[in-house]
Order: structure tokens, then C-alpha cells, then sequence
């Protein structure tokens, strides 16, 4: 492709509007412009990019046996009704009406629609397993959309949907799906990360996020250093210390109320009572599908409402409001305790080796120290807290490091959540009907796009793996008036497009300078300058993007190094 051909709309000055790197890049470079509040048009080049990954995705869904098809984006409201999704979304959900006054939204995921097909088309255990994927917009009405492609509301995505007959089918169509995105991201030249995440609002019992590593990245991935075990943070588990734990409750002194005017907080409370954190119980009350339930930490810990969420079975799990405290409680907020509460208390582990602790006093301007688990009742202990840097592997108790990611890819194991509800049977074996044992598999294909700019870029520009590169080399011909110059970059230009290379010829005619700029801009893996000396001497300047040094390189041989150094990469993603 010649420059002077092509639409490339760089930008010198930063967009205002733009807060990640990816988002600066991609506005700089040309590849997307914003239409509205979280919509964008990809600009020639970004869609390039955007097919790469798309083709990748594609290849490695076809290697693993899925089997591709396109859903509508406009989906009708009956269906998700069935579900169930229809009321529990939330204003995420973009929902209109037709005509008609029909109820419709604009699909965010496409559960409800693959299980109608599954429970019109397939009726037979001898046709299953099956996994039906397609790469399509999708729309989520985001509260505040940001970062550019990172958190849109329109976006594209490959969603994937399998069926089988049992947990141990669908547990071996969700180990292809892992082992096939394991595939996407390498070879899409990322450094990623599989970790264990919570299902949100999609459902089913067990989940994987796919995290591109990036310290720009919004999530925080907890990972051993030894056993590999990774999950984000809402998911990480928390090593139970309790094992064998006998602490003396019955010979600590009675809890005492201590008056404590206006302290709220937990560094209010520390610093009054001249107590550490550890010795501190925090009650927090919350709302789980609207009942009040109260749950314990450390005061040095923070409760996991992921974790609280799917302990309870709860729909919605909240924070309860100021009068639901009072009236629970019997206390304005900040003074709630456990001791006296007749609700359901759940409290973490860790709580099991406190005494001598310092709680709320359901009382206004009221604490209680000296108490222990004798003074009130705890309806179940389990893991609720937020893992923390003190804390040990919970598989092998080796030690842990916190990193970021980006969260490019998610896969669910959904059981039967959206087959029963949905009536969506077949026969087995035996001529009964059962529900189809269920998973789904997304990827965010603007997300990673973004995702490989946060994670390969330099002060100049982008820095494009070679996989996804909108282009695998640049022609910089610096003298474009002199003819040997332009003969010679028009000759390797027409020898790499004959081996099948993809070469953007800067034949514009400007500053050697402004071409550099753009060139680094625009992350090509490879860049070939042609200036009048080298042509006089027979060499080309070779730079990859990601070195700081050239060199110089014999004009008739520089198709067949270049091809080398790309089939090289190509060989080093696979």
C-alpha cells in the first residue's frame, strides 16, 4: 500500500479526551475517531489490526472444532424474559420498543438466543457436543465509557456457546477452549495470564479471565510464585489459618462498653483505643436480594462482595442503606457489631482466631472491647475477604505477587442456569429429556487490540507484535525526487509484495524526519529507509521497531532478510 494512497489521519497533538495509552496511540495513529460517548469508527488502519486478531481468533475456533455462525444484535426482550436476565441486567441492558410496542435491547452477550437455537434444533444426545461461536457488535451501556476501545459501549466481540450431554463433557469443551486461548493470545504475540475470576452477571459455577500483563492494566491479578496458581482479586481464595485454632474465649473478661463520640472509622477507632487494626472487628451490614445480612472482618482486612455474592446464592448483594442500619442495627452507621444482631452473620476465617476484640456497640458513640466469639453467634465462617500481599498461595502456600492485567478474554462453565430456565432439553441415551449442560466463551477483539498497545508501546509510539501488525514493514524512500532513490524502494517494494509481505511506502514527499515520526507512530515491526548515499553504496538501513539501532543491510539482499526475520516471528507466535 503507497502512503499517499491510503487514509492515515495522524495526529502531532494529544486528545484531551484520551486517558490511556492505548486510547492517546490509537487517536494519534489514525485508527479510530469517536463518534459518540463510547462509539467509535475504526479508521482503516485500526480495522486492519482489528481482522488480524479477528483471523487469529477465527483459526484457532476452527481448530478446536466450534463451529461458526451470526446472531442478531437486536434481540427480542421474551427471551431474556425466559431467563430471567431481563429484570436482573440492569441499565446496562440498552432496551427499546418497536413499532409495535414490542420489548427489544441491543445484545450485550447472546445466551438467551444460542439456547433457543439449541432447543429448536438439537433434540438428540447423538448430536451433541457442539460449540457454536461467531464474532460480532455487541452493546453494553456502560455508566461512564472510557479509555478508548477499552470500555466502550459498542464493541466486537467472538462470543462462543457450547452444549453437552454431562459436567464431564462440558468440562472437556471448556479445557479446548482454554488450551485454544492459550493459542489466541500467543499467537497473537501477548504476554497473558489464565486466572480463576467470579462469573458476574453472565452466571455458572466456574470461570477464566484471560489478562494481557500491562501495569496500565485496571485489574490486579494475584499469582504464586511457584505453583502458578492465578486469579484476580475477586476471585483469589484466601489460605485458611484457622486449622486447629483454640482460642481461649472463656477466660477473657466481660465485654465492656467504652463511649467513643463520633468515631466512625477504623483509623478513628485505632488510634483511640491505641489498638492495632487486627484486634478491630469490622461489621458491615448489607442487603442480599433486599434481606439485611451482616458479615465480619479484621480490621485490617476488607470484605469480598464477589465472594459474599455467591456464598449467599444473592441476585443482588448491596450495602444497606443508613435507615436499614438503624433499624437493624439499632445504631447509626459506624457503630454496628455483631454482638446482640439476630441476623444472619457470616463471618471470614480469620475472624476464628481473634479475642480480645474491639467491635461496635449498636449504639450511638459506642464500642465494646474484650469481646470474643462467646458474645454473639456466627452463622458460618468462610472465605469473604480480599486476599492481601501478607497472605500465602492457597494451593501451596508458597509466596504470592500482585500484578496487573487487562482483561481481554472470559470463559464461563454455565452448567444448566440457562437450559432450565429456557426449557431447552434434549434425549439422552435412555430417551429421557435433560437439560444441555452449558458454557460460553468471549473475546474482546477491540479489548485486545488495545490490550497490545498498553502492553508493547515507547515514548514514540506503538510498537506492534509482528501477528497483528496492520503492516510488516515500512519503505522510507527520504529522497522521493531523486529517481535511483524512488527506482530502488519501488523494486523492493513490488519483491515483498510478491512473497507475500505486507509493506506500507511512505511515498510522500516530506521531511525525513516527519516520516520517522510516523513511522514510529504507526509501530510497523520493520522499517527500510532508502536514502540517496545508501543507494549510491548499494545498502538499505534496517531498524526493527523495538531496537534502537539500525544497520545497514545490501539492497539485493534485503527481500530475502526481511522475510526471514518475518517468517522467524511468525514461527516464534506459534
Amino acid at each position: 500500500m503507497r502512503y499517499t494512497q491510503y487514509f492515515v489521519p495522524t495526529m502531532r497533538e494529544i486528545p484531551s479526551e484520551a486517558e490511556t495509552i492505548s486510547h492517546r496511540l490509537m487517536m494519534r495513529a489514525g485508527m479510530i475517531r469517536k463518534v459518540t460517548s463510547g462509539i467509535y469508527t475504526y479508521l482503516p488502519l485500526g480495522l486492519k489490526v482489528i481482522r488480524k486478531v479477528e483471523d487469529i481468533v477465527r483459526a484457532e475456533m476452527n481448530r478446536a472444532g466450534a463451529i461458526e455462525l451470526l446472531m442478531p444484535a437486536v434481540q427480542p426482550g421474551e427471551l431474556w424474559m425466559e431467563s430471567g436476565r431481563w429484570q436482573f441486567y440492569g441499565k446496562e441492558l440498552l432496551r427499546f420498543h418497536d413499532r409495535h410496542n414490542r420489548d427489544y435491547c441491543f445484545g450485550p452477550t447472546h445466551e438467551e438466543i444460542i439456547t433457543d437455537i439449541a432447543r429448536r434444533e438439537l433434540h438428540s444426545h447423538k448430536q451433541l457436543p457442539v460449540n457454536f461461536y461467531q464474532i460480532q457488535t455487541k452493546f453494553r451501556d456502560e455508566i461512564r465509557p472510557r479509555f478508548g476501545l477499552m470500555r466502550g459501549r459498542e464493541f466486537i466481540m467472538k462470543d462462543a456457546y457450547s452444549f453437552d450431554v454431562n459436567d464431564a463433557g462440558a468440562e472437556e469443551s471448556y479445557r479446548k477452549m482454554y488450551d485454544a486461548y492459550n493459542r489466541i493470545f500467543k499467537r497473537c504475540g501477548l504476554e497473558f495470564c489464565g486466572v480463576e475470576a467470579d462469573s458476574g452477571a453472565i452466571g455458572g459455577s466456574f470461570s477464566h479471565e484471560f489478562m494481557v500483563l500491562a501495569q496500565t492494566g485496571e485489574d490486579e491479578i494475584v499469582r504464586c510464585s511457584s505453583c502458578g496458581y492465578a486469579a484476580n482479586l475477586e476471585r483469589a481464595e484466601v489460605a485458611n489459618s484457622t486449622a486447629g485454632c483454640d482460642p481461649k474465649h472463656g477466660s477473657m473478661p466481660a465485654a465492656e462498653k467504652v463511649f467513643t463520640p463520633a468515631i466512625k472509622t477504623i483509623e478513628e477507632l485505632s488510634s483511640f483505643m491505641k489498638a492495632p487494626y487486627e484486634t478491630i472487628l469490622k461489621t458491615i451490614v448489607l442487603l442480599a436480594d433486599g434481606k439485611p445480612v451482616a458479615a465480619l472482618v479484621r480490621g485490617d482486612h476488607d470484605v469480598n462482595m464477589a465472594k459474599l455474592k455467591t456464598l449467599l446464592g444473592a441476585g443482588i448483594l448491596e450495602l444497606a442503606d443508613q435507615e436499614t442500619v438503624e433499624k437493624t442495627t439499632g445504631a447509626p452507621v459506624g457503630f454496628a457489631g455483631p454482638v446482640g444482631l439476630t441476623i444472619k452473620i457470616i463471618a471470614d476465617h480469620s475472624v476464628r482466631n481473634m479475642s480480645d476484640m474491639i467491635t461496635g456497640g449498636n449504639e450511638k458513640d459506642t464500642h465494646l472491647k474484650n469481646v470474643s466469639l462467646r458474645d454473639f453467634e456466627v452463622t458460618e465462617f468462610a472465605d469473604i475477604r480480599i486476599i492481601t500481599p501478607r497472605d500465602i498461595c492457597p494451593k501451596c502456600g508458597s509466596s504470592i505477587d500482585f500484578i496487573r492485567g487487562i482483561e481481554v478474554g472470559h470463559i464461563f462453565k454455565l452448567g444448566t442456569k440457562y437450559s432450565e430456565s429456557m426449557k431447552a432439553n434434549f434425549l439422552n441415551e435412555k430417551g429421557e429429556e435433560q437439560p444441555f449442560v452449558m458454557g460460553c466463551y468471549g473475546i474482546g477483539i477491540g479489548r485486545t487490540v488495545a490490550a497490545a498497545i498498553e502492553q508493547h508501546n515507547d515514548e514514540n509510539g506503538i510498537i506492534w507484535p509482528m501477528p497483528v501488525a496492520p503492516f510488516q514493514v515500512t519503505i522510507l524512500p527520504l529522497q522521493v525526487h531523486q529517481a535511483e532513490v524512488m527506482e530502488t524502494a519501488e523494486k523492493l517494494y513490488r519483491e515483498l509484495i510478491d512473497k507475500g509481505v505486507e509493506v506500507l511506502l511512505d511515498d510522500r514527499d516530506e521531511r525525513a524526519g516527519v516520516k520517522f515520526n510516523d513511522a514510529d507512530l504507526l509501530g510497523v515491526p520493520i522499517r527500510l529507509t532508502i536514502g540517496s548515499r545508501g543507494v549510491k553504496e548499494g545498502v538499505a538501513e534496517l531498524k526493527m521497531r523495538w531496537e534502537q539501532v539500525s544497520q545497514n543491510i545490501s539492497v539485493g539482499q534485503a527481500t530475502s532478510i526481511i522475510c526471514d526475520k518475518i517468517r522467524e516471528f511468525n514461527d516464534q507466535a506459534k
